[in-house]
């Protein structure tokens, strides 16, 4: 369900697109150079792991870095040996859904996450990190490889202030699965999204989870979280384009609305706890500095 009339994203003149991928670049640089750069390296260091070598088995090694293949073949225990890489890939999984146009406030749901996804960017460029984006909604719509560099990043800033999806409805399964094929090496994946999906992603979000570090930020209108009382409001689903009428003045409407909003985030909450995935809750109308050096700093 969702319950707000689409916002209309119009495609930005050049011109007018550079300017604002300029201010989004001093904003969140800003951010990176103040806060940011060191709350990221300490909450990812280190956790990236390549492989070294295959060496004998000594006495206190971990058992299940024993490589079976190896020792078979040798006729006695050999294990993987491996060691933490200097520089490590952010992927950034970015929601493109109809819903992300939704913003009652001062800002959209698109616009916070392009806030956001800039921030992460500038922090990996900061920790010479390769950072690439997947664009999704019912379907993959674009990926950027990962790359380093600021021409990079300034190329993942445009695109997220600017292109424009084919689909309106969210799959995050579907990009879980497609981050599995495309993405072989373990890499810290930020799934940046509203998670209004109908369908049931706990199984891809399981196997991701094993192979990738991931990170859950739920990005949110606050007015999904409450209806204001304005009374009679025509409502449309920015996905589906159903629209109807509510009486917002009804205080059971408005309980309706926050009994359902619960409920979808307690299962939400209960779904990410389930499978080791950090996640964190981001309305549209707040500031998202203090919930991601939160996040952080629980890791």
């Amino acid at each position: 369900m969702c319950w707000f009339a689409p916002y209309n994203i119009i495609k930005l003149e050049t011109s007018e697109l550079l300017r604002r991928v300029r201010r989004l670049e001093i904003k969140t640089r800003a951010l990176t150079n103040n806060i940011f750069a060191g709350e990221y390296h300490s909450a990812f260091k280190g956790r990236g792991m390549s492989f070294a070598e295959v060496r004998e088995y000594h006495p206190g090694d971990d058992v299940r870095d024993i490589d079976w293949n190896v020792t078979a073949r040798m006729n006695k225990p050999y294990i993987k040996v491996f060691e933490v890489e200097r520089e490590l890939t952010l992927l950034l999984m970015v929601v493109l859904s109809a819903s992300q146009r939704i913003g009652t406030q001062s800002r959209t749901q698109r616009e916070l996450t392009a806030e956001i996804a800039a921030t992460l960017a500038f922090s990996a460029l900061q920790n010479n990190d390769k950072v690439g984006v997947i664009f999704f909604t019912d379907r993959i719509e674009k990926f950027i490889p990962p790359q380093k560099g600021r021409k990079h990043i300034l190329y993942i800033i445009r695109e997220l202030l600017n292109f424009e999806p084919e689909g309106k409805r969210t799959d995050v399964g579907i990009a879980m699965e497609y981050l599995m094929r495309i993405i072989t090496k373990r890499s810290i994946a930020f799934v940046i999204s509203d998670f209004l999906d109908t369908h049931d992603f706990s199984k891809p979000l399981l196997i991701a989870a094993r192979k990738h570090d991931l990170i859950a930020l739920k990005v949110y209108d606050e007015h999904m979280a409450a209806l204001p009382n304005v009374g009679l409001l025509k409502i449309v689903d920015a996905e589906t384009g159903h629209e109807q009428y509510v009486d917002t003045s009804s205080k059971s409407v408005r309980m309706q609305q926050q009994q359902w909003w619960k409920h979808e985030t307690e299962k939400l909450d209960s779904l990410f706890r389930k499978n080791g995935v950090d996640y964190t809750n981001i309305a549209t109308n707040s500031d998202f500095v203090k919930p991601l050096i939160g996040l952080f700093a629980r890791r």
